[in-house]
């Protein structure tokens, strides 16, 4: 599993990065569709990436989850 999300989180942030570079730069209806498969790319990258984090390390993100109830107590 942990392999399948680090193809996916590479080819995430590597259509991000091109498909974000030709919306920049193209002209047209092309920006259209780069920019919608830009942000695919975005968000298929930072789900995965975060995915692999929370899988690596589950101590570093236990303060995460106990600090959701924590945070209505301020």
């Amino acid at each position: 599993m942990m392999k399948l999300l680090a193809v996916l989180c590479v080819i995430g942030w590597s259509g991000f990065w091109v498909f974000g570079y030709l919306a920049l730069t193209e002209g047209g209806a092309e920006v259209t569709v780069a920019m919608l498969l830009s942000a695919l790319g975005l968000f298929t990258g930072l789900f995965s990436y975060l995915r692999l984090a929370r899988q690596v390390d589950p101590g570093r993100w236990s303060h995460v989850r106990q600090s959701a109830g924590g945070a209505a107590e301020l």
